[in-house]
């Protein structure tokens, strides 16, 4: 299988990456359905960002219909937090497919959260915004990166020093 490396990807694309038809059988899937926390990816690259080492942005629409408003929590539906956190883990994993690394992603961590706005079921739509500050491409496959969200271009999320990880084997993890 070829992969195209592109610089933007839609949700099919993204679907597809799920079912590992992206980045081929041993490249990182995103989560699939439900979990899968955006509709597009709208640049992605190698040389930009804050950090000057990688930059990815994308973007979720926002309806009410939405799964995690009819339960979290009823009668104040908000989207969860940690929600917004594993889409910026998804996205450090996707660039580190995007680059060609092999693997099963998986989180390995995050130095700071900070929380200061929220996603209410009348929002339109979330930006990820994904500064890579270093990626490890040797026996070990890690991104570390700096993450915002914004709610309808208001800024409600910073992570630092997002981690994830590539793995050949993760049934020691």
């Amino acid at each position: 299988m070829t992969f195209e490396k592109k610089s933007s990807y839609t949700k099919e694309d993204l679907i597809k990456s799920g079912d590992n038809q992206l980045f081929g059988h041993d490249g990182p899937p995103l989560p699939s359905d439900q979990m899968l926390m955006m509709d597009r990816v709208i640049e992605m690259n190698e040389h930009g960002g804050k950090h000057n080492k990688g930059y990815v942005e994308a973007e979720l629409d926002i309806n009410p219909d939405l799964w995690f408003f009819k339960c979290h929590f009823k009668n104040d539906p908000v989207m969860p937090g940690c929600l917004g956190l594993d889409a910026m883990w998804q996205l450090v994993g996707f660039y580190l497919g995007w680059l060609g690394g092999k693997g099963k992603g998986r989180a390995l961590g995050v130095g700071e959260v900070k929380f200061a706005g929220q996603v209410l079921p009348t929002a339109k739509k979330v930006t990820y915004k994904i500064h890579f500050k270093r990626v490890i491409n040797r026996k070990l496959i890690m991104g570390i990166a700096d993450g915002e969200v914004f709610v309808d271009g208001k800024l409600i999320y910073q992570a630092t020093d997002l981690k994830v990880g590539l793995f050949q084997d993760t049934t020691s993890f």
